[in-house]
């Protein structure tokens, strides 16, 4: 049963950030993401925040904003529009996974852990 709820978890997290910048890229950029453009940024930046998070997720602090870094730099490289844009789109993107979470956690879907957003 444990890999049945690994699996889940992690569909579900790749949906909630497919989700998250989907929202980001058409709020700040005002264009059509694309569904698989969104989903290949959501699961390339959740591996970019594993790698990063097991070399120096344990420094206090400075741990936390290099991953973050990391996360925004994937958003970064695969969207126009500098640096400005992908921190933008990843708080837009970090906002509406909290939304989507909360709603599934409040009818009992998801426990408030869920990821595919950091720190959601």
């Amino acid at each position: 049963m444990a890999v049945v709820d690994a699996i889940l978890i992690f569909v579900l997290s790749l949906l909630v950030g497919t989700v998250g910048i989907l929202a980001g890229v058409r709020l700040v950029l005002d264009r059509d993401a694309g569904v698989a453009n969104a989903a290949m940024t959501a699961l390339l930046g959740a591996i970019a925040w594993a790698i990063t998070s097991f070399f120096v997720g344990w420094v206090p602090v400075l741990g936390v904003l290099l991953m973050l870094v990391v996360w925004v730099g994937v958003i970064n490289v695969r969207y126009p529009g500098g640096w400005g844009a992908a921190i933008a789109i990843g708080v837009v993107a970090w906002i509406v996974a909290v939304v989507i979470v909360s709603v599934f956690a409040a009818i009992g879907f998801v426990t408030p852990d869920a990821l595919g957003i950091p720190g959601v």
